[in-house]
Formats: structure tokens, C-alpha cells, sequence
């Protein structure tokens, strides 16, 4: 067997204003559909008002993260960004910033190594809908 690095990438589509989108799934299924054994996925999202990390995706921290972010780094605050492009997404930027737009995660006998709680989340912290794309990189033993 040979190590193996192969791209791959999918879209979702996503509300802005810290939506959060479970993307464990997507991950998972594009290891097995490719048949990757063991190795690293690399979740990347490119851009700068977006990000990825992992988190129990149940209704208690669904609420609570976005309203972290809120205190730290509130939406009503003036931001030099807003001064420069008029955009009001200056907290988008520090909020992705702050996150992290890559996340790695282990797998091996082609499953997903997280906690039981554990998943992949995305989160656009834009102040808009919009279209995203995501990145997997998987680098990794193939049957």
C-alpha cells in the first residue's frame, strides 16, 4: 500500500450570521466512497468569514456558541473593516479568524476517529447567506 493524497470538495448552502452546519457525514461519506483506511482528513473552507471545528451538535451548545461569539466579539460594535469596505462584516472576519478555518481529524478502518458526542461542524459567521464550498484533503492508506 501507498500513501495516497487526494483532494476533494463539496458545497452547502448556509444563512450567515453564525450558522452552523453539521458536516460529519459529508466527511465520512467522501472516506468511504473513495476507499481510504487510515489516515488524516484536512476540513478546510476557504475564505475569511467562515470557519471549522468540532463540537457536540446538540440544541444547548447550538444556542450557546453563537451567543460566546456575541459577547467576545459583538455584530453592533464598529469595526475599521466596516470603515474601509461598508460591508458591516467586520466581526465575520475576527469571529472566522478567531475559529480557524481548517480542522484535522483521524480515521482509521475507513471511519471517522471522534468522541461519541463529537462532530464536524461549519460555521459562516458572514452576515449573509451564501454559497460555500468546502475542502477535504485526505491523505492515507487506499485498499
Amino acid at each position: 500500500m501507498n500513501l495516497t493524497i487526494e483532494t476533494f470538495s463539496f458545497t452547502l448552502n448556509s444563512k450567515g450570521n453564525c450558522d452552523i452546519i453539521d458536516i460529519t457525514n459529508k466527511v465520512q461519506e467522501i472516506i468511504s466512497s473513495n476507499n481510504f483506511i487510515e489516515g488524516s482528513a484536512l476540513i478546510f473552507v476557504p475564505g475569511s468569514t467562515a470557519g471549522i471545528t468540532s463540537i457536540e451538535n446538540e440544541p444547548g451548545l447550538l444556542k450557546d456558541y453563537p451567543e460566546f461569539f456575541d459577547r467576545i466579539i459583538p455584530q453592533n460594535k464598529n469595526y475599521h473593516h466596516d470603515n474601509t469596505w461598508h460591508d458591516g462584516n467586520g466581526h465575520s472576519h475576527i469571529r472566522a479568524s478567531l475559529q480557524g478555518a481548517s480542522f484535522t481529524v483521524p480515521f482509521k478502518n475507513k471511519s471517522l476517529i471522534l468522541g461519541n458526542w463529537q462532530q464536524i461542524i461549519f460555521v459562516d459567521f458572514d452576515n449573509r447567506s451564501r454559497n460555500r464550498k468546502v475542502i477535504v484533503q485526505l491523505t492515507g492508506l487506499k485498499e
